[in-house]
């Protein structure tokens, strides 16, 4: 087993797509970095924090691309985004069997502001145009910073959600949510709080993301492979089902995540924290 929130950017890449068959778009070489940061003076990446490329997987063309958590928390600015929405585009034109998303990232990227919003804005626009012309857009979370912010959106207009039960999946940050309100509305420093409202275990338990898989590059690998090739249309029948669960979800503000796991069916929801991945599946309740 090799852990999956341990692995750099490269080798998640490297190992979850058929071995060698990796190639990168505007790799490190052509040393293309933000020039916001550097009118700041604030140390650049060659890459701007994320690989975007083409590979393959069990044989099948995917195009792909792993955010690095270690260069600013994988925060999207300009040049960042612009990498990720020509991803999505050239998918549009090449038409692979899906494309993959390695998604960690604390979301848009202060330094670059309105650069950055802009971007996730784009790459969204970007990725529903792949996911309606019938490219399934696969989005893996288990890395060590999580997904936050406007790839926390970006991850949720997918049509698969992977993650990790340590993987983090939410709009704010815990950080964010503390800073803005007080510690009373949510203590960033509990780490049980923070994994019972934003971990994968819930996420699963809630049908906001799709696979629950434990921390395990191989693990990723295999439910990627799985979905390859699964469009989810963006109807109006699945929006109205989303709206009605979400709508759903307002009987929960300001309760605990374990009094809406129970709400869902699962009994004895207080030992949810303590299970582990199979335990989880095991269930049953979405």
């Amino acid at each position: 087993m090799i852990s999956y929130a341990e692995c750099s950017a490269r080798e998640r890449l490297a190992l979850l797509v058929d071995e060698g068959s990796f190639h990168e778009w505007l790799p490190p070489a052509l040393k293309l970095t933000s020039p916001h940061l550097a009118q700041l003076g604030v140390p650049s990446a060659f890459d701007d924090g994320v690989a975007i490329g083409r590979a393959m997987l069990t044989g099948r063309p995917v195009f792909i691309a792993a955010q690095e958590g270690q260069f600013m928390g994988g925060g999207v600015g300009e040049v960042h985004g612009a990498k990720l929405v020509g991803l999505f585009r050239r998918a549009l034109r090449d038409r692979p069997h899906a494309v993959l998303l390695l998604a960690e990232s604390g979301g848009v990227r202060l330094h670059e502001a309105n650069a950055g919003l802009i971007a996730v804005s784009e790459v969204m626009r970007a990725l529903l145009d792949v996911r309606a012309a019938g490219i399934p857009v696969i989005v893996l979370i288990g890395g060590t910073g999580g997904c936050f912010g406007g790839m926390g959106i970006v991850a949720r207009c997918a049509d698969h959600v992977v993650m990790s039960d340590i993987g983090r999946l939410a709009m704010s940050g815990p950080e964010v949510i503390e800073a803005s309100h007080g510690v009373e509305e949510f203590d960033s420093r509990d780490r049980a709080l923070v994994w019972r409202t934003t971990g994968g275990k819930h996420r699963w338990l809630t049908g906001d993301c799709d696979a629950l898989v434990e921390d395990d590059v191989a693990a990723f690998r295999t439910a990627a492979i799985r979905a390859l090739g699964a469009s989810r249309p963006v109807t109006l029948e699945l929006l109205e089902a989303e709206h009605a669960r979400l709508a759903a979800r307002l009987a929960f503000e300001g309760a605990e995540a374990t009094d809406w796991w129970a709400a869902l069916g699962v009994a004895d929801a207080a030992r949810v924290p303590d299970l582990d991945v199979a335990g989880v599946l095991a269930l049953g309740a979405r």
